[in-house]
């Protein structure tokens, strides 16, 4: 239930954003910090909430988090401003962080390792269905209730996982209790990713460079440090030794910086250049996520079966296909040939995602869940916020700080082209990435 909300709200927000930006007099570029401030901090704080939640308690962490993201989007629906509801997305992100750090590595402590493809692709398979709803429902909830619907609609969905937690799971999972928090290198390291994203999202002014190199420069003298603390925030040799871990976590990053922005930039595309209502625009997006959601299923399965690095492999080359086919989309494509685009992208995904949760979980130790976990989602939450950084910035340089018109259409494509030509240079290093593990 828990990994239905996030998707849920975010591909919901998607179809929501055009009438945000009207009712609170946005431009697309401040529009597009509605999901980047909530990746950011969720990408940011999501080690070192695994970290704390090894000392407290896993299942204690995965309540506070599901409350705050409950909280958090119940206020994010009463916004009236942009800066406010900025504010209330960057702290529904931290309660994000809390769920995602602890959620998978609770399912990986319950399930024998000769059937967690079958678990993994279940809970994936959750995810991309929650995918499917939320254009469709976030279509329907923004034309005939408002966007604000959404977000309660998420505090609903919120306060019906704390109950079932509270009456379900029993359990409690501490791995480290005794050991110390790492302060100084969460301080480096939430300093340092904080840098790097968000100097990205702010590409291609002077300051935004100088925030990616200092940040990447904290996180490398992180790393240093985290080879000599007796209780690190991150286990950095963990990361370096293990070749597979690595390989896998940085092929999610490059997968998710690929992909996550085409949502965002489609949806734009179907409402203000063919002027399709959110219900429609939903409909059409949804193709993606339905065969996502069945191919995942599957995967999962076969990802115990099979070498499943073979399996990602080959999801991320149909990945890097789809996107390649995004490049050609024009103010005339037919609808029919978008989904069928659509659906690639979504059955490379499903082949992907499932079989790669499955190699880096099964990679580590039992002692190592939580931060293997944590690891997946920051290298998924900091690939998303890259994605939407790359999406801004080519609609910063295409279009500028104004509000879309129809005589700016042919700027808007431009830097969708743009957008779609990155992504699909990124996934074809993903997928050399991939299988570069195989060796």
């Amino acid at each position: 239930m828990a990994s239905s909300l996030v998707p849920f709200m975010g591909s919901a927000l998607n179809l929501a954003l055009p009438y945000i930006n009207k009712e609170l007099s946005l431009d697309v570029v401040t529009s597009g910090w509605i999901p980047a401030s909530y990746m950011l901090s969720t990408a940011v704080l999501q080690v070192p909430f695994a970290r704390i939640a090894d000392m407290m308690g896993r299942r204690r962490m995965f309540i506070r988090g599901v409350a705050a993201f409950t909280l958090f989007s119940i206020l994010s629906g009463l916004a009236r401003s942009g800066a406010e509801l900025i504010a209330w997305r960057f702290l529904s992100g931290a309660g994000s962080a809390m769920m995602f750090g602890t959620g998978m590595a609770m399912l990986t402590s319950l399930v024998p390792p000769q059937r967690r493809g079958w678990a993994l692709g279940i809970n994936t398979s959750v995810v991309y269905t929650s995918l499917a709803l939320g254009p469709l429902f976030g279509g329907l909830f923004t034309q005939y209730m408002g966007w604000r619907s959404i977000f309660w609609t998420a505090g609903i969905m919120g306060l019906a996982v704390i109950a079932g937690t509270l009456a379900a799971i029993r359990e409690e999972w501490k791995e480290k209790p005794s050991a110390g928090f790492d302060t100084l290198g969460t301080l480096m390291y939430t300093a340092g990713l904080f840098a790097v994203i968000y100097g990205f999202s702010r590409m291609p002014s002077a300051v935004s460079f100088g925030l990616v190199i200092c940040g990447a420069a904290v996180l490398f003298l992180f790393g240093r440090y985290e080879l000599k603390a007796g209780s690190p925030v991150f286990n950095v040799r963990e990361f370096l030794g293990n070749r597979i871990f690595r390989l896998s976590t940085l092929s999610a990053l490059i997968n998710y910086a690929a992909t996550f922005a085409v949502s965002f930039m489609l949806s734009l595309y179907l409402q203000d250049v063919r002027g399709l209502s959110p219900r429609d625009a939903g409909l059409v997006l949804i193709s993606q996520s339905v065969v996502m959601a069945v191919t995942a299923l599957v995967s999962g399965r076969l990802s115990d079966r099979m070498p499943a690095s073979r399996l990602a492999t080959a999801g991320m080359a149909i990945v890097a296909l789809g996107l390649l086919s995004l490049c050609f989309v024009s103010e005339s494509t037919p609808f029919a040939a978008l989904m069928l685009m659509l659906a690639c992208l979504g059955l490379g995904f499903g082949l992907f995602s499932s079989p790669n949760t499955n190699v880096i979980m099964s990679s580590v130790g039992k002692a190592h869940y939580s931060m293997a976990s944590a690891t997946a989602g920051t290298m998924r939450l900091t690939g998303q916020a890259f994605s939407m950084g790359i999406a801004l910035m080519a609609m910063s340089m295409s279009l500028g700080s104004v509000r879309l018109s129809p005589a700016l259409h042919a700027d808007m494509l431009y830097g969708m082209r743009l957008v779609f030509i990155i992504c699909t240079a990124l996934c074809a290093g993903g997928v050399w990435m991939s299988a570069a593990r195989s060796r």
